[in-house]
């Protein structure tokens, strides 16, 4: 069995990590085709010249190497594996797999799979979070460097430089039809669980219950964000009335000028925006316990809505 393998061209600690989760994959029968890629347009052309005969794709390094290899492995239809060597590693946080990469390579060798949905925008494809405002301004701070030098601790680094200079922006918001005028820090449109390097986007999203989770931080004051970091951790932060959240299958996002949007850590895209989920469109390598143990939590989705709507009803 032939699997295509996607290596950020960039990383050195993705290449170390790939070298010991081929050995494994290997070992356990599989001939890996190897892309070291040195920019994410390079990615799709090759998986689409080597898709005929693969068993899957896998990535390894963080969510935007990821994020740059999953539309190939949709447009293939074949299943997906990932092997975490990034700084963030969220999307192997909501799926969880783990970051030890030998680790990592039994799930895929163990074949478990499970169908999730994607985020939309504007045609583009993305795993976790899309947003604009502070996290775009976080995503061309954090550079290459600061990521090398400092690790997880350089997204906290980061925070503190963009908190300073934030200022909020007015955008015009339409979730499944709803219009919401909103003068806000962020506004962010969730399809996994984490982002942000262990945030949570919402309590109770799961990557596959078909919703996005919107949020609009409306705060007057950027610095109050520090007072609900710790619900930011939990995905409770809408329990605060200066959060604004929504939960949907269609979000719309319009400003006055055209803003960058932020997804899986690259900019992707710009405003106007139309955000969509695509159900259940990947197939993804995750562990046989962590899949079941979605299945026993996964109540249905119109539980979910149901206790989403009860818990918002009250606000701090």
């Amino acid at each position: 069995m032939r699997l295509l393998v996607v290596i950020n061209g960039h990383s050195r600690a993705g290449a170390a990590r790939a070298e010991a989760a081929l050995t494994e994959l290997r070992s356990a029968g599989f001939d890996c085709q190897v892309l070291s890629a040195g920019s994410r347009d390079e990615v799709g052309p090759w998986i689409a010249r080597h898709a005929p005969g693969a068993a899957g794709v896998v990535a390894v390094g963080g969510d935007g190497t990821a994020n740059a290899a999953a539309p190939g492995a949709v447009a293939a239809g074949l299943p997906f594996g990932l092997i975490p060597a990034g700084t963030a590693n969220d999307l192997a946080r909501t799926l969880g797999i783990p970051v030890e990469p030998k680790a990592a390579a039994r799930v895929i060798a163990q074949g478990g799979l499970r169908a999730i949905d994607l985020g939309e925008v504007n045609g583009r494809l993305y795993f976790n979070v899309a947003s604009l405002g502070l996290s775009v301004d976080l995503a061309r701070r954090l550079d290459r460097e600061t990521k090398r030098k400092f690790g997880r601790f350089g997204y906290w680094i980061a925070c503190a430089r963009v908190l300073f200079g934030a200022r909020p922006f007015r955008a015009v918001i339409a979730a499944d039809g709803e219009i919401m005028r909103v003068k806000s820090l962020q506004i962010a449109v969730g399809n996994g669980r984490f982002y942000g390097g262990g945030l949570a986007v919402e309590h109770s999203a799961q990557i596959d219950d078909g919703c996005l989770d919107l949020y609009s931080l409306e705060f007057a004051h950027p610095w109050k964000l520090l007072a609900i970091a710790k619900d930011f951790l939990v995905g409770r932060h809408g329990l605060w009335r200066e959060v604004r959240v929504r939960r949907a299958q269609k979000v719309e996002i319009r400003t006055r000028r055209r803003r960058a949007i932020n997804a899986d850590g690259e900019i992707i895209a710009r405003t106007p925006a139309t955000f969509l989920i695509r159900r259940e469109a990947l197939k993804v390598f995750t562990p046989v316990d962590a899949e079941e143990a979605a299945s026993h939590a996964g109540r249905s989705r119109r539980e979910r809505q149901f206790d989403h709507a009860n818990e918002w009803s009250g606000v701090r």
